[in-house]
């Protein structure tokens, strides 16, 4: 049977209302370098990548197929066509609101379940290999959720970022609470209270907010050369430097590095701990199977 054919989007050809279907599932999973690498593709371009239609739940489902497979080093979140993602689809949101206070079914899925809530992502997910945003275009509210989850963020130099919860009374303070992690406090202010602040990838670069700003053609390129990286470096020591570092950032510094300390011990008797010196010994890249 033929592998179906899925339509790129095209502003010219596609608007608002044209099927999901043309595009394909809401959520792309492309794996990479024998499967070292998950593309995961947010696909909804002609909504912005808007979270709605499942969105959610196909992003946590990627997220876990990422985090038990094997073979996968690294992950890449990107957005198809113009956005990264513009956060809820506030349109569905209003009919699913108005539903509710008239006690009736609107027939719309939740924006993101209970059940299926991919934030935050490392800790709900226990979720300790590394992650890449690519941010190609808008990442607004719950775009900028789903970009503040991942490790490291690289941006377009088109792109721009914003939390917009004040200007529609949306709720989003459970998840902006770690923005202070990430960036100072007096600019977290400002982007979450004054919800019309536009940052643009100069200004999330000054801040530290994102690691390296790219032309728009090179984003998705650069986001995998990061993740090629990763496919030579130590996978055990990887998740435990993630861990120690998300979870140690609420410790007091002895505890923190006691809890590093310990989980280290799983370096022990591992393959990958004499194939590291030997390697290096040997003037050569190393070959680590997590074993």
């Amino acid at each position: 049977m033929a592998e179906q054919q899925y339509e790129t989007y095209d502003p010219a050809k596609h608007n608002r209302s044209t099927p999901q279907e043309i595009f394909g599932p809401v959520v792309k999973v492309d794996k990479l370098e024998n499967g070292g690498i998950h593309l995961i593709t947010l696909n909804r371009p002609h909504r912005l990548n808007s979270i709605g239609d499942g969105l959610s739940d196909a992003l946590y489902d990627a997220f876990v197929d990422y985090r038990d497979d094997p073979d996968a080093r690294c992950a890449v979140l990107t957005g198809a066509g113009r956005a990264f993602c513009a956060g809820a689809d506030l349109i569905n949101t209003a009919e699913t609101r108005e539903a509710e206070r008239e006690g009736r079914q609107s027939g719309a899925a939740p924006i993101i379940s209970r059940r299926k809530n991919p934030v935050p992502l490392s800790e709900s997910l226990n979720l300790w290999k590394p992650t890449i945003a690519a941010i190609n275009g808008w990442a607004v509210a719950g775009g900028f959720m789903y970009a503040m989850q991942c490790d490291i963020r690289i941006m377009s130099e088109e792109a721009k970022v914003g939390i917009a919860e004040t200007r529609w009374n949306m709720g989003g303070a459970g998840w902006m609470a770690p923005l202070t992690r990430q960036i100072g406090l007096g600019s977290a202010m400002e982007l979450t209270l004054w919800g019309d602040t536009q940052y643009n990838a100069e200004r999330c670069y000054q801040l530290g907010w994102v690691q390296r700003v790219v032309p728009q053609e090179l984003l998705v390129e650069t986001a995998l050369a990061y993740a090629r990286r990763m496919l030579y470096l130590a996978p055990r020591e990887v998740r435990n430097i993630k861990q120690a570092l998300y979870r140690g950032y609420y410790m007091e510094p002895l505890m923190a590095q006691q809890f590093g300390n310990a989980i280290e011990q799983n370096l022990q008797g591992m393959n990958d701990s004499i194939e590291g010196p030997k390697a290096f010994s040997e003037k050569r890249l190393p070959n680590f199977t997590d074993t």
